[in-house]
């Protein structure tokens, strides 16, 4: 019976900085028995990360993290344990990723309006030629000094009103959910505490996440707060959600989240991977 879980994770394939290959052992050295790499967008690092885990004695479980525009804002809903070859999720992504290539152009295009030149091009050298990111022109925008941090940078430049900001044009909330139970899948929304949501939104948001088919509540994340977790874990309750536990490590960069670091889910809830085989596919 496995014990420790991480089910939100990133490779370079999308916004993180290490090969699937090397996020793997990373996690298998932490201590992390079933791991989810779930890029952004895109099922690209599957293979290679489900190769590592063999090799290196974990569980891999696919997965990849949806874009979806709910009430005029981006959600992020995390599909678990999908089919990598499902034809509906695949054009699905197909589309996203396709929106993506348009908008880091789009992004250049404002900030060199902004007085920011050649914004596209760091961007893309930092994405080391996979789908490129707004992580990555963070990451340009602090090598050539307009900001300290990548916190810096996204609070100055890629935020709503601000220059390079880029309102995205996503997956419907039923749409992505749709997707990934076609695929036969798991739908759980990520990192809900970081949405700027009233109370009353976030219900609203899970209401009709579960009337879509959604499953889960990410309650433990890397980015919630002791206190967020505890609210997070009383909605799963209340709503009748299954509980995840993710860190979405992107890389040792972001010392404030480590692989093998994450809290246990509480004892009372259920959790997502109840229901799966407890032996790697």
């Amino acid at each position: 019976m496995f014990t420790h879980y991480d089910l939100h994770t990133h490779s370079r394939q999308s916004d993180g900085t290490l090969t699937p290959t090397a996020l793997v052992e990373r996690a298998a050295a932490a201590g992390v028995e079933v791991l989810a790499l779930t890029d952004h967008d895109t099922l690209s690092g599957i293979g290679e990360a489900r190769s590592a885990a063999r090799a290196a004695g974990i569980r891999l479980i696919p997965g990849v993290e949806i874009s979806v525009t709910w009430n005029r804002q981006t959600i992020h809903v995390v599909a678990l344990n999908v089919d990598p070859e499902a034809p509906a999720l695949r054009a699905g992504l197909e589309r996203l990723q396709e929106f993506r290539v348009w908008r880091a152009e789009e992004i250049g295009r404002q900030l060199a309006k902004a007085g920011i030149e050649g914004a596209t091009e760091g961007a893309r050298r930092h994405a080391q030629g996979v789908l490129i990111s707004r992580t990555h022109f963070a990451h340009y925008l602090v090598e050539i000094g307009r900001a300290k941090d990548l916190r810096a940078v996204f609070r100055k430049f890629l935020v709503r009103n601000k220059p390079g900001h880029v309102s995205g044009q996503w997956a419907g909330l039923e749409e992505a959910v749709g997707w990934i139970r076609a695929a036969g899948g798991q739908a759980v929304i990520a990192h809900p505490a970081r949405y700027r949501l009233t109370g009353s939104k976030l219900r609203r948001l899970i209401a009709e996440f579960r009337d879509c088919g959604g499953e889960g509540l990410e309650v433990v994340s890397g980015s919630h707060s002791q206190q967020d977790m505890h609210n997070m874990a009383s909605l799963a309750r209340q709503c009748g959600l299954l509980a995840s536990r993710g860190s979405d490590y992107h890389g040792p960069e972001n010392a404030w989240i480590e692989l093998g670091r994450l809290p246990a889910l509480p004892a009372d809830l259920t959790p997502v991977w109840q229901a799966w085989p407890q032996h790697a596919a």
